[in-house]
C-alpha cells in the first residue's frame, strides 16, 4: 500500500470521525492549566468574547501525517513567544470563521487557501487572558507545504507527526511564567525544545483523541 493511498484513507476516516460527537471540553481539560475554569461554568453571554479561528493543517511526509505549529515572536502582548496553530482574529470580511483560519494561515505561513481542503472542526475553546473564543478547523494538503513565514508574526515554523504529538514522552507538568509575569502550573507538550501549553495544548489533546478514534473507523 503506497503512502499517498494511506494518507487518503486516514483523511477519510478522520473526516467521518469529525462528523460525530466530539470529545469536547473533558478531553481539552486533560491539558488545561490547573487553575483554569471550565467554559460551561463561565458567563459567556456577559464576557462577549471576540471570535477567532485556527487551522490544524495536515499533510503527508515520509510515510507520516504531520501538522504545523508556529512559534510567535516576543512582543508586548498576551500571547508573546507562545507556540500555536496558525490563526487569529475574525474580521467582518471573512464572513465565516473557516475563512478566518484560512486567511490567517496564508498571512502567517504563506499557505494558499485554495490548496487546503477543510474536513471538519474541533470544539470551540475560550482563551481567558485575551477574551477570545477560538474555533479550531481541520484541513489537509496532499503535498508538503512550502512555508513562507511572515517574520512579523512568526518566529519559527514547526512540523510534527501526529504519532509523536500523541507520545506520552513529550508530555509533562511544570510551572510556566506567563508574559504578564503570573506563574501557573500546567500540563505541556515539549516540541523541538519548545513548551506548548494553554489553549494550543488543549486543542492538541482533543485532536489526539479524535485521531486515535479515527484509526478504528472502517
Amino acid at each position: 500500500m503506497n503512502s499517498v493511498f494511506m494518507f487518503d484513507q486516514f483523511i477519510e476516516r478522520l473526516r467521518k470521525r469529525l462528523q460525530q460527537t466530539l470529545p469536547g471540553e473533558d478531553r481539552q481539560f486533560r491539558m488545561a492549566p490547573l487553575h483554569r475554569e471550565r467554559m460551561r461554568d463561565l458567563p459567556m453571554h456577559t464576557l462577549d468574547p471576540r471570535k477567532s479561528a485556527v487551522l490544524i493543517l495536515l499533510f503527508p511526509q515520509d510515510d507520516t501525517v504531520r501538522t504545523v505549529l508556529i512559534e510567535r515572536p516576543v512582543y508586548d502582548g498576551v500571547h508573546s513567544g507562545q507556540v500555536a496553530f496558525p490563526g487569529g482574529k475574525f474580521e467582518p470580511e471573512d464572513v465565516e470563521l473557516v475563512n478566518t483560519a484560512l486567511r490567517e494561515t496564508f498571512e502567517e505561513i504563506g499557505v494558499m487557501s485554495d490548496e487546503v481542503t477543510i474536513i471538519g472542526r474541533l470544539t470551540d475553546l475560550y482563551i481567558n487572558p485575551s477574551n477570545f473564543l477560538v474555533s479550531p478547523f481541520v484541513g489537509y494538503m496532499k503535498r508538503i507545504p512550502e512555508f513562507l513565514p511572515n517574520a512579523r508574526e512568526v518566529n519559527k515554523v514547526i512540523t510534527i507527526s501526529l504519532d509523536l504529538l500523541n507520545d506520552m514522552s513529550i508530555q509533562g507538568i511544570k510551572t510556566i511564567t506567563h508574559s504578564s509575569g503570573f506563574k501557573l502550573k500546567t500540563p505541556y507538550y515539549e516540541v523541538e525544545g519548545l513548551t506548548v501549553w494553554g489553549a494550543t495544548a488543549m486543542i492538541i489533546s482533543e485532536l489526539n483523541a479524535v485521531v486515535e478514534e479515527a484509526k478504528t473507523i472502517s
